[in-house]
C-alpha cells in the first residue's frame, strides 16, 4: 500500500472503535550519553522487536546541509531572484537549521521536503531515489520558491496531510505594533533584521524606512502549504485564513477539514481550524481554547472551551496585507488601569509580551482575527498563558490528540508576571522539563479536556547528593559531571517537542529541544499503556532533535525521520573541533517493516 492509500484508509476507518489488541513494539535502547565520544555522536538504536520478531534498524543519513545533490547545495538561502543569501561575512548562507522534513508520493516518485529554520527560511524539495531494501538516497535538490509571498519565515516543524501535502509553518512573527511605532532601528528586535536579505537589503546598512519598505511583518506567521506536481515541482501557499502566530505546526484530522495550530512562546493560544470543505484549508473558522482548570496536580487538567474567531479565507486576508494594512488600522489601545481593568469599550490582552487594552476598529474584526490572532484571542477570552507550546500529533488508538509543551512554566504558574492583562487561567506548578499533555476528542475532532501524559523530571537535592556519591552508578543515574549539565532526569523527558504516533502499537515517539535539561538531546519512545520510555536516539553536543514523523508505509517499508538540527549550535560552542561538524543532519530510523495494521 502507497503512503497515500494508507492516510486515506486511515481516514475511512476513523468511526470504528478503539484496537481492542494493539500489536507489540519496542526498539533497543541507546544508553545515555556518557562520554565525550558519545556526546559527539547520532547515536541511534539497531533494533526494533515487533510482535516477537527481531528487524535491524540504523539512523540513515539522506543528506547534511551543503551537500551538493545534482545541480542543487542542499540549504543554500536564496533571495527573491533566486540568488544566494550572504552572511555578514561576505560568504553564501548555507543553513544549519534543518527543520521538518516530508516525505511525498507523486505518482512512481519518492520527494523529501525539509525545511530550513532561518530569516530568511528556505524549503528545499528532493527526490528520492530507492533500493530493494527500501533504503533512500537524494538524487537532486532545489529551493520551494515563495518569492509570491513575500519569503518565508523561520518554518518549524510541519506534518503530512490526509491528501499527502506538506504543511509547513512559520514561527515567531513580529510584533506589529513595536515596527509600526518606532522611530529608530534600536527601538525594534534585531531578530528580526536578518529577514530583509531576502529582499537584497544588507541588515548591517538600512535605515528604518529601507527596512520597513523591505519587511511587512503581516506577511509572516501562517501555515504553509506545498503541493508536488507531476513533473516533481513544488508549489507554495500560505494559509492566511488559519491565523498568524508563532506557527509550531498545525496539523489536519483524519476528517480532513479540522486542524490544530500549536503556538510557540509564552503568553501563546491554542487553536482548531475547521475548513469550509475537506481537503482545502484556504477557507475556513477559527476557534481559540479556554482552559477552565480541573486540577493543578503535576502539570495540570482542565476542560476546554472554544472561542470562535470567527470564519476567513486566504485571498481577502493575503489582498489586505499586500495593500499594507497597519496594526493602528486594526485598533485603537489603551493603558491598563492600576486595577488591571480596561476603560469602557476597550477589552484586555495578555498577549504578545505585554498588558495592553484594545479596541477593534469598526470592520475589521475578521482581519484582526488573522492578523493579530493571539491579540484578538485574548481580548475573546480565550487562554493566552501557554509557555512554549510545540508539536501534536493524533492517536487513532484512542482517539486522542497529543501536544508537546517544552515548558511549564510563566504564564502556565499561578499568579506570574505574565497573567497581568489576562484572567490567570492556568494556575500550576512550574516544571522546567517540559510535558506532553493527551486531548480528548469527540466525534467531530473536537477536543474537550486536556490532561498531562508523560512529565519531565526536574532534578531534585536527593538526586544531586546521590549523583555526588563515589558509589554511583553511571547507567541509571546522572553521576559526577553529568549532574552538572543535566537539570532534568536523564532517564525521562526534557523539554519535548516534535512528537508523532505510531498506531496500532501504542508508541509515541518524543524528540527533545532542550538546553540545560539534557546536554544531549533525544528521541524518546513511550508506551502509551505501560508509561516504559525508551531512549532511540542520541544527539551531539548542542544539537536539537527536529522532524520526528512517522510513516507507516511507504511501498512497503515503514520510516521514522529524524534531523539533527545545528549540532554545537545552541549550546557546548567550545566543544566543536571541525567546522564541517556543525552541518545539520537530516535523514530516518529504519527502514522498517510495513506496519500500517
Amino acid at each position: 500500500m502507497s503512503l497515500r492509500s494508507h492516510l486515506l484508509t486511515a481516514t475511512a476507518l476513523i468511526a470504528l472503535p478503539v484496537l481492542a489488541h494493539a500489536g507489540d513494539l519496542s526498539f533497543a535502547p541507546v544508553p545515555f550519553a556518557a562520554d565525550d565520544a558519545a556526546k559527539r555522536a547520532v547515536v541511534a538504536t539497531d533494533k526494533v522487536t515487533i510482535d516477537g520478531k527481531d528487524f535491524p534498524i540504523a539512523y540513515h543519513l539522506l543528506a547534511r546541509t551543503g551537500d551538493k545533490i545534482g545541480d542543487g547545495t542542499f540549504a543554500l538561502l536564496t533571495d527573491a531572484k533566486g540568488n544566494p543569501v550572504k552572511s555578514a561575512d561576505g560568504s553564501e548562507h548555507i543553513s544549519v537549521d534543518a527543520d521538518f522534513t516530508s516525505l511525498i508520493r507523486k505518482g512512481d516518485k519518492l520527494y523529501s521536503i525539509t525545511h530550513f529554520e532561518s530569516r530568511p527560511g528556505s524549503m528545499y524539495i528532493s527526490e528520492l531515489a530507492r533500493d530493494a531494501d527500501g533504503n533512500l538516497t537524494p538524487v537532486s535538490t532545489k529551493p520551494v520558491n515563495f518569492s509570491a509571498f513575500g519569503g518565508l519565515w523561520v518554518p518549524c516543524a510541519g506534518s503530512v496531510t490526509p491528501w499527502e501535502t506538506h504543511l509547513g509553518s512559520e514561527e515567531y512573527p513580529a510584533d506589529a505594533r513595536e515596527i509600526e511605532a518606532a522611530t529608530a532601528l534600536d527601538q525594534i528586535d534585531d531578530y528580526d533584521f536578518p529577514m530583509v536579505r531576502y529582499q537584497g537589503l544588507d541588515p548591517a546598512k538600512m535605515t528604518l524606512d529601507e527596512f520597513r519598505a523591505a519587511y511587512n511583518p503581516y506577511r509572516y506567521g501562517f501555515p504553509t502549504e506545498i503541493t508536488v506536481s507531476d513533473a516533481g515541482d513544488a508549489m507554495a501557499a500560505k494559509h492566511f485564513s488559519m491565523g498568524r502566530v508563532a506557527v509550531e505546526l498545525a496539523n489536519v484530522m483524519p476528517d480532513q477539514k479540522t486542524a490544530y495550530i500549536s503556538d510557540d512562546g509564552t503568553n501563546v493560544g491554542l487553536f482548531r481550524f475547521v475548513a469550509d470543505k475537506a481537503g482545502d484549508l484556504s477557507a475556513g473558522t477559527l476557534y481559540a481554547a479556554k482552559w477552565v482548570q480541573t486540577s493543578d496536580e503535576g502539570v495540570g487538567a482542565a476542560t476546554l472551551e472554544w472561542i470562535d474567531l470567527g470564519h476567513a479565507d486566504d485571498a481577502t486576508v493575503q489582498a489586505a496585507i499586500e495593500k499594507g494594512v497597519k496594526f493602528s488600522d486594526l485598533f485603537e489601545t489603551a493603558d491598563l488601569n492600576e486595577d488591571g481593568s480596561c476603560a469602557e469599550g476597550f477589552a484586555a490582552s495578555n498577549a504578545e509580551g505585554r498588558a495592553e487594552c484594545l479596541k477593534v476598529k469598526p470592520g475589521m474584526e475578521m482581519l484582526a482575527s488573522r492578523l493579530e490572532t493571539r491579540r484578538y484571542a485574548s481580548m475573546m477570552g480565550a487562554t493566552t498563558e501557554f509557555r512554549k507550546m510545540e508539536g501534536s500529533t493524533y492517536d487513532a488508538d484512542k482517539h486522542a490528540l497529543y501536544l508537546a509543551m517544552s515548558e511549564v512554566s510563566k504564564g502556565m504558574e499561578d499568579g506570574g508576571k505574565q497573567d497581568k492583562g489576562g484572567r490567570n487561567d492556568i494556575r500550576v506548578a512550574k516544571n522546567a522539563c517540559g510535558a506532553v499533555y493527551q486531548l480528548s476528542l469527540d466525534d467531530s475532532f473536537t477536543a474537550t479536556s486536556m490532561k498531562g501524559l508523560v512529565a519531565g523530571i526536574p532534578m531534585t537535592k536527593e538526586q544531586e547528593e546521590k549523583a555526588a556519591d563515589p558509589s554511583c552508578d553511571p547507567a541509571h543515574n546522572m553521576c559526577g559531571d553529568a549532574a552538572k549539565v543535566n537539570t532534568c532526569d536523564i532517564n525521562g523527558i526534557a523539554n519535548p517537542d516534535n512528537i508523532t504516533y505510531m498506531p496500532g502499537y501504542n508508541t509515541l515517539i518524543i524528540g527533545e529541544d532542550t538546553g540545560e535539561g539534557h546536554q544531549n538531546d533525544a528521541i524518546w519512545a513511550l508506551n502509551t499503556d505501560s508509561g516504559k520510555l525508551t531512549r532511540i536516539l542520541s544527539t551531539p553536543y548542542g544539537s536539537e532533535t527536529t522532524s520526528a514523523y512517522w510513516y507507516p508505509n511507504v511501498d512497503g517499508h515503514g520510516y521514522l525521520m529524524a534531523v539533527v538540527q545545528h549540532p554545537y549550535g545552541e549550546s557546548d560552542e567550545d566543544k566543536l573541533a571541525d567546522p564541517a561538524d556543525a552541518r545539520a543532519y537530516v535523514g530516518y530510523i529504519g527502514p522498517f517493516p510495513a506496519l500500517d495494521k
